[in-house]
């Protein structure tokens, strides 16, 4: 090709170094990076000392001790590339300092999007002392902000505040407004990108590659875990081979508990302790000092009968009496004359732990039988079995008359011989769960053991799982994505 030569590489080289210098100091101000700048310090009222006269009424004149009093308008906000969760800082929250003066109270002013609010309350662990203020953990998506309007008092008016915080990879750095480019400026940007892009597309072809992809990484990864999540996972990882060539992913999932025990293990035993794997778990963990954690989404979990029942609907203290062995023919609830049969799932399994904690309040009785249909032990009220995983448990439910379990809602709506049952009036789905109204449901978790290297296969698959495309997947199966869920509580 005579057009690839010494004096186009040049050229091209030249352009590129220009587009990256322009997008380091314009663009791109880090992967991770919360910023922050004081967008108003003044005093409250006039300066005395130098003459002006210090007019105040209301409120501000029945302050006490507020001679000195200033108010201060703080403004942090993600500016950089990728999203902060809340398991994105190492230890504690942020914490704002004011050189030499008091905070006298805290206000959270301007969330965007309005649901940051939910994370900057009391609870949450927002408050002050002398002359700090110490904020939550607050996920915050590229672009969202928050600004903090404080009222001070002491004579630091103007004096540094500072704002600090250790962020996985990431920074917190004061930052200033900037200026938006000019449209000359930003059609010349336009060209030359579509230019380099579609010369550098050319040189590939000719060459017979492929363009590299943003977030990808080469090697072996396998995910382990929640089988509730499995077939959502499975179909993340199909395209996130589809997308990063050089990814193999392998789902094998067993159950929460054993997912984490197995990556706790591998852990261990890894000599860099970093192992190629990421275990899904059905709620947070528990005894594993060593992971980490990052929330993925939300799943939906259902109660379902054999639909020879003949119910629709069961109240939280009906289902209570019958795991306690006290409801032992349906008829007994308004169903049909068929003896209840409890399919459960193993003591390994995160749905198991999920349903025993929200919806039982307690736990499920022992095992009585091995064929869920007839009773091993004569003294038990009841037949009930454990099975390993959510399609075993919704097969035999579908089979077996007057059955009864549980398991991931989507599976459960798409399984023969099943019917769901409403808890309380509530069905399972999306929306009572955003209200607030169904019980049965979990936060899942994906785990790494310590945390993987920015550029290795698990941590891309990490910022994978919160991009739009794995977001959309786990949509499609039922479960609710943490970036578009309105309450911070259920993430």
């Amino acid at each position: 090709m005579e057009w690839l030569n010494a004096e186009n590489v040049l050229g091209t080289a030249g352009v590129l170094v220009t587009l990256a210098v322009l997008a380091y100091e314009r663009l791109i101000p880090g992967l991770k990076r919360i910023g922050y700048r004081v967008q108003m310090d003044t005093k409250i009222g006039g300066d005395q000392e130098n003459g002006e006269a210090d007019v105040r009424l209301g409120l501000f004149d029945e302050f006490p001790d507020m001679s000195e009093g200033s108010l201060v308008l703080l403004r942090i906000e993600n500016d950089g590339l990728r999203a902060i969760g809340q398991n994105s800082y190492e230890s504690d929250g942020l914490t704002v300092t004011f050189t030499d003066r008091t905070v006298r109270g805290v206000a959270v002013t301007e969330p965007n999007p309005e649901e940051l609010v939910e994370s900057l309350t009391a609870e949450r662990g927002l408050r002050h002392e002398g002359n700090k203020i110490h904020l939550p953990k607050v996920p915050l998506n590229k672009g969202h902000h928050f600004k903090l309007l404080v009222m001070l008092n002491g004579p630091g008016i103007g004096r540094e505040v500072k704002v600090r915080g250790t962020i996985n990879e990431g920074t917190v750095k004061r930052n200033r407004q900037q200026p938006r480019p000019s449209n000359l400026l930003l059609g010349v940007v336009v060209f030359l990108v579509l230019l380099v892009g579609v010369q550098q597309s050319l040189l590939w072809r000719s060459q017979g590659q492929e363009p590299p992809r943003m977030g990808c990484a080469e090697g072996r990864l396998t995910i382990v875990g929640s089988t509730a999540l499995r077939p959502a996972m499975e179909r993340i990882a199909e395209e996130y081979e589809s997308d990063c060539s050089g990814a193999e992913i392998e789902v094998a999932a067993d159950g929460s508990r054993e997912g984490l025990q197995l990556l706790d293990a591998e852990g261990r035993k890894a000599k860099d302790g970093a192992p190629p794997m990421v275990a899904i778990s059905d709620g947070r963990a528990s005894g594993h000092e060593e992971l980490r954690e990052d929330p993925v989404g939300v799943a939906v979990f259902a109660m379902v009968v054999n639909d020879g029942v003949g119910l629709d609907d069961i109240s939280l203290a009906d289902l209570r009496r019958l795991y306690r062995g006290e409801v032992r023919n349906w008829r007994e609830l308004g169903g049909h004359d068929l003896p209840v049969r409890l399919v459960s799932r193993s003591s390994a399994s995160g749905t198991r732990g999920i349903f025993q904690e929200s919806v039982l309040k307690g736990f499920e009785p022992g095992v009585s039988s091995q064929d869920c249909v007839r009773r091993d032990d004569p003294a038990a009220r009841q037949s009930r079995c454990e099975r390993r995983d959510t399609p075993t448990v919704l097969a035999e439910v579908g089979e077996i008359a007057g059955a009864v379990g549980y398991g991931e809602q989507k599976a459960a709506s798409e399984a023969p011989g099943v019917k769901l049952l409403r808890l309380e009036g509530h069905a399972a789905d999306s929306e009572t769960v955003r209200a607030g109204t169904y019980p049965f449901r979990a936060t899942e978790y994906a785990y790494t053991y310590g945390s993987p290297p920015a550029d290795s296969l698990p941590a891309e698959f990490l910022g994978y799982l919160s991009d739009g495309a794995a977001q959309r997947v786990l949509r499609s199966h039922g479960h609710l994505s943490c970036a578009g869920l309105r309450s911070a509580q259920l993430c």
